[in-house]
């Protein structure tokens, strides 16, 4: 199981965000995520947000860093990437 997480770059709610993603299937990724305690309602469309304060933890539970652009590559090669306002599929 591998999955993805980029820097907490993006502000939101008065913290920083990371994107957490997986290269293989969103089974794999909720998956990783309740392992952690990830509430489901933390994913959205394509990844889950991460807070900041989350992140070493993420990626001491195995998660591998990469940054942003990264993570938007590894959705599109996946096929996995939902952009907002499309239906899913």
């Amino acid at each position: 199981m591998t999955v993805y997480v980029d820097p907490p770059d993006w502000p939101g709610h008065g913290r920083m965000w990371s994107h957490l993603v997986s290269d293989v299937s969103f089974d794999e990724l909720h998956a990783f995520a309740a392992e952690l305690g990830v509430p489901r309602r933390a994913f959205e469309r394509d990844h889950y947000d991460i807070p900041s304060h989350r992140y070493a933890e993420v990626v001491a539970a195995g998660a591998v860093r990469v940054g942003s652009r990264e993570v938007v590559r590894l959705l599109h090669a996946a096929g996995l990437r939902r952009p907002k306002g499309r239906a899913r599929a």
